[in-house]
């Protein structure tokens, strides 16, 4: 038996991030190896899970991942450790269709228990209702447990766990509210300033956490059978070279894609902000990330975007990655940075406008899944020649969208996710016939 919980709430806002992160470090300074994992397809959120667990957070998306694949997943990283821990995504039963994809269809599909953590500050007796409804309304999950966050004060706890008590709910905690470890957002999402700070913010947070809840009882409340053992059928090394860009422009990878990619052959990581040449190599992959935030480091770097232009092999370009490719990123104030110029295409921050959810891509008789999650926009709706690919999203409904498919290069704003399909992505890419 290990313990092997999610983390969920009725809403976002609630404090489940802190909550995630302060019990990852505050198991992991126990000697406990946690795993962290995060439900849906979100790249923030496991940046700071890897910072607070000392182990690499791992996304489980049941929109992108057939079932035998996320188990598989699941099972493979779960079993390496003594506590896992997932992070849900939204309120709990939100999902990109009624319940598709929501933490707990998650939970109820790895039959793990949930915790609920409940924004109490406004909130008193009525709790007990809203618990009672979370307790009841989907059978296929258990709640294991309540934390109560932003309390006022002890008197308010005890109404707090009356309310709990009479919903049928084990109480596990309160969190009163500390302003010093809320953590801030930026941009697309939770952003990491700097490690040194960050890291300190999640120690007081592991601090708090501690003084109120009483680990060892909540680890007692989510133990759940050992994952079954994995079966993993090994993979024949492949010969290609590939490069990957990462610095702080390019950042936003899932480690599945990564391990897919390793199957293939030599990885190699090279920074577009600051490499003096561009690395030999039959692939390029360039994912998202921030590259608005560094367009003069980008522009100046004028000998790695030549060799890019006079470059003959593969490329695969994702969201930030594709507008790296095109001939121009304008920024906020309407200045235009000269780009790689592959794709005859210009974005621009100036008028941003939030585009966001899951995609299924069809190409040819390739079926990718992934998601959008962008405030550029295109300067002009590109033209684009070549095979037709269709676009829909999570209800299976088509969708306007850009994809560049040319013999060498795969580039659009979605991020795919090919953690269980790299032959096909191999087959797009024309690596192989």
């Amino acid at each position: 038996m290990k313990p092997q919980f999610l983390i969920a709430a009725p809403h976002s806002g609630a404090g489940k991030t802190t909550i995630t992160l302060a019990l990852l470090r505050a198991l992991q300074r126990s000697g406990r190896r946690v795993q962290p994992f995060k439900c849906g397809p979100d790249y923030l959120d496991p940046k700071h899970h890897t910072l607070a667990a000392g182990r690499e957070s791992v996304n489980l998306d049941a929109f992108m991942m057939p079932e035998p694949h996320l188990f598989e997943v699941y099972q493979r990283y779960a079993r390496q450790a003594d506590v896992s821990i997932i992070e849900g995504v939204m309120g709990l039963f939100d999902g990109a269709h009624k319940m598709e994809g929501s933490s707990a269809a998650l939970a109820a599909l790895l039959d793990i228990p949930v915790i609920l953590v409940v924004d109490a500050q406004a909130m008193a007796y009525s709790a007990a209702a809203l618990l009672y409804g979370y307790r009841h309304f989907f059978p296929g999950i258990k709640l294991a447990g309540v934390i109560f966050n932003f309390v006022n004060a002890p008197s308010h706890y005890r109404i707090l766990e009356e309310a709990a008590a009479d919903a049928g709910v084990p109480v596990l905690g309160y969190l009163p509210e500390r302003p010093d470890i809320r953590i801030s957002s930026r941009h697309l999402g939770l952003h990491i300033s700097g490690e040194t700070d960050y890291n300190a913010v999640i120690d007081t947070a592991a601090d708090h956490l501690s003084e109120h809840i009483d680990l060892e009882l909540l680890l007692q409340h989510t133990l759940r059978p050992e994952p079954a053992a994995a079966v993993i059928t090994p993979a024949s090394p492949g010969r290609l070279q590939i490069a990957i860009a990462r610095d702080e422009a390019f950042n936003f990878t899932y480690r599945e894609n990564i391990a897919a990619l390793s199957q293939l052959g030599d990885i190699r990581y090279f920074s577009p902000l600051t490499a003096a040449s561009l690395p030999p190599a039959d692939l390029l992959y360039f994912p998202g990330g921030y590259p608005e935030l560094y367009l003069p480091q980008l522009a100046a770097n004028t000998t790695l975007l030549q060799q890019l232009r006079q470059y003959e092999g593969r490329i695969l370009a994702e969201c930030g990655g594709m507008m790296y490719l095109g001939e121009n990123i304008i920024d906020e104030n309407g200045q235009p940075w000269p780009m790689a110029g592959l794709l005859k295409v210009s974005t621009s921050m100036q008028h941003k406008a939030l585009t966001l959810g899951y995609r299924e891509i069809h190409i040819g008789n390739e079926v990718f899944r992934g998601h959008e999650f962008h405030y550029s926009q295109y300067e002009t709706v590109p033209e684009i020649t070549g095979p037709a690919i269709r676009i829909f999203n999570a209800r299976q409904e088509t969708v306007a969208g850009v994809v560049f498919h040319t013999p060498r290069i795969l580039a659009g704003y979605m991020h795919f996710y090919w953690g269980d399909n790299i032959e096909g992505l191999q087959r797009v890419l024309g690596l192989v016939s």
